[in-house]
């Protein structure tokens, strides 16, 4: 049953990163790739949020937490961004994107957490 939650909220939240992301991408195209870091911030502030109010054996958390924000955020495309941005130059950018991604994320977590709990 827990699998099947699971699966549910990553079919949720995999079209939801990739709409997202198209969307913010459109609207701002510079170099920086603020799709990605905007759904992973995001996903961490819902994540915090998700883990401060359900348990570990909760239903809801399977669904929402582990389901819907595990495929919202994207730790691989965040990886694969950094790495184009340093490979073609954007030495700075990749960096500021690693870091800040890092810190926003981490942030957002304790912000939803702190909000909830």
């Amino acid at each position: 049953m827990i699998a099947l939650l699971v699966a549910t909220g990553a079919a949720l939240g995999a079209p939801t990163r990739w709409w997202l992301d198209v969307v913010i991408q459109r609207r701002w195209a510079p170099v920086f790739p603020w799709g990605t870091f905007s759904v992973n911030v995001a996903g961490s502030a819902m994540l915090g949020a998700f883990a401060a109010s359900w348990s570990e054996q909760s239903s809801a958390l399977a669904l929402f937490g582990i389901g819907f924000c595990g495929s919202l955020t994207t730790f691989s495309s965040f990886a694969w961004e950094s790495q184009r941005l340093a490979t073609s130059g954007a030495r700075s950018v990749a960096m500021l994107n690693i870091i800040g991604t890092v810190g926003a994320c981490l942030a957002a977590a304790a912000l939803g957490w702190w909000l909830v709990a």
